[in-house]
């Protein structure tokens, strides 16, 4: 039998960030939760919510300033739940898978660059 790590369709980085969660119904609040990992492809989060396989769900991930140095980026991406757990500590797994990547990115340009401030060599 093959290992999960075989079906993965890009590298997974073990990091905790903030994700806010719309589930796309009309009455749906939006969640807060954190990740466990996250890869170009989707993510896994831990939230106290129910969610069930094939959920449609808009996530906004913020990477904080310490990762990117340049200010808090939150990037907004549309996808579905294709895993749901139970953990140990009360708390449901989700994995989701993002639809989209390439257009999500919503964040100013870095305030310390300007391209009249940079100098040729």
């Amino acid at each position: 039998m093959s290992d999960l790590s075989d079906r993965r369709e890009a590298r997974r980085f073990a990091m905790n960030l903030p994700v806010r969660v719309l589930v796309n119904d009309e009455n749906g609040p939006e969640l807060k939760a954190n990740t466990r990992d996250v890869s170009y492809r989707g993510l896994y989060f831990l939230a106290e919510a129910p969610f069930e396989k094939g959920n449609e769900i808009d996530f906004i991930l913020t990477l904080p300033a310490q990762i990117i140095s340049s200010g808090d980026v939150n990037i907004r991406c549309h996808g579905h739940v294709v895993r749901v757990e139970a953990d140990d500590h009360g708390k449901t797994g989700i994995a989701a898978k993002s639809k989209n990547t390439n257009s999500s990115l919503r964040a100013p340009p870095p305030r310390s660059l300007r391209i009249s401030s940079l100098r040729r060599t």
